[in-house]
């Protein structure tokens, strides 16, 4: 008679289940590295400094591997980078923190200061970790809108409210290469509460002429809500070793320390990155070379046809019209050996940016691309 009972479906056992939102984003993808077939393509899609980095920090990298014992833990407070970073800057030590890239900060940001319910502010072009770091940490992110693929700041106010906990403002951005003054990011500060965070996110802040950045560090000593972000992986070269580091106000410095891991911060990357310090002459070369070929790039394809929006940063954007035809061109570039990288993720899916990079390869770029108008006969 049991062998007639009807055994019932078994019920699954639950699953873990991440928070709300996080399986709706797309993962991050970085800038293709190779192509099928093309030996030493011209990578023009990450924004690396073709230069690469100074040659102390490279001696510095290759001694400690060389006589360092892996089995002890680095410094878990980054006390001599930190104190480097200060002398060079003129910075308080005890109000800097440092990261494994500044992607890792910014992602601190968002763990110590954001819940369920609050609100976050980006640009519609902004770089994608502010919306990532967001959603992972349980808040709702605002994309608003940009003029001209520039941060509008009467749109950013517009969209604040009592919810509003962070405003990520990258300057330059990336990928736009635009950037505001200082006193529109003043404008912009003074229409947030004093509980707001304002992080500006200054990873090209070095390939900016001196005369022209705004004063984010003096933002930072003179108020209590305004951090300001920075990384060695754009103009000092260093992008293999993932460090960056953030200037805070004591409090946020304080609540960063809490949450941070203990050694967030590699003995290479710090090893490295103190090094670097040593050698601003490598930034002035790597500042100078940016700016002579970004404006040769601009020149050069601007004859060609193409609108090339001023930027600040060490890259360009291309408008290609459609996103057929920025496909079309991407695709073309790769065949002829240059890696661009498509902005569909950011919002742009017409367009794409490209690096400055190398003598060599920004001509291979201007030269793939005056190959590719001819071919598609494509009216720019």
């Amino acid at each position: 008679m049991a062998d007639n009972l009807k055994t019932p479906n078994p019920v699954p056992n639950p699953v873990p289940s991440p928070r709300a939102g996080v399986l709706d984003l797309p993962a991050y993808v970085g800038g293709r590295e190779s192509v099928e077939g093309i030996e030493n393509p011209y990578k023009l899609s990450a924004n690396e400094n073709p230069l690469g980095p100074s040659p102390k920090a490279v001696a510095a990298i290759q001694a400690l591997a060389a006589e360092a014992d892996l089995a002890i833990y680095p410094d878990g407070g980054a006390r001599q980078l930190r104190a480097k970073l200060a002398q060079v800057n003129g910075l308080k030590a005890e109000q800097i923190v440092c990261g494994n890239g500044s992607g890792d900060v910014l992602q601190l940001l968002a763990q110590a200061y954001l819940e369920a319910g609050d609100e976050v502010l980006y640009t519609e072009h902004g770089f994608l970790l502010y919306k990532l770091a967001s959603t992972s940490a349980g808040a709702t992110p605002i994309c608003v809108a940009e003029t001209n693929r520039t941060a509008d700041v009467d749109a950013l106010l517009a969209k604040v409210s009592e919810k509003t906990k962070i405003v990520f403002l990258a300057n330059p951005n990336n990928p736009t290469g635009t950037m505001l003054p200082m006193e529109e990011i003043s404008r912009l500060h003074a229409g947030l509460a004093s509980d707001v965070l304002l992080v500006l996110d200054g990873a090209y802040a070095e390939y900016v002429a001196p005369e022209k950045w705004p004063a984010d560090f003096a933002m930072v000593e003179q108020f209590s809500n305004v951090v300001a972000t920075r990384t060695f992986s754009k103009a000092y070269g260093l992008a293999a070793l993932r460090l960056g580091w953030a200037y805070c106000p004591p409090g946020v410095a304080d609540a960063l320390n809490r949450v941070r891991g203990p050694f967030n911060v590699n003995a290479m990357a710090l090893a490295g990155g103190l090094a670097a310090l040593e050698d601003p002459a490598h930034i002035e070369t790597s500042r100078a070379h940016n700016a002579q070929w970004r404006d040769w790039l601009g020149q050069q394809l601007g004859a060609l046809g193409y609108e090339i929006k001023a930027s600040e940063a060490n890259f360009i954007v291309l408008d290609f019209g459609t996103a057929e035809m920025a496909s079309a061109a991407d695709a073309f570039l790769c065949r002829q050996g240059v890696i661009a990288r498509g902005l569909a993720a950011y919002a742009m899916p017409t367009a794409l940016r490209l690096t400055v990079g190398t003598q060599e390869g920004n001509r291979a770029a201007v030269d793939a691309l005056q190959a590719f108008q001819q071919q598609a006969g494509a009216a720019l």
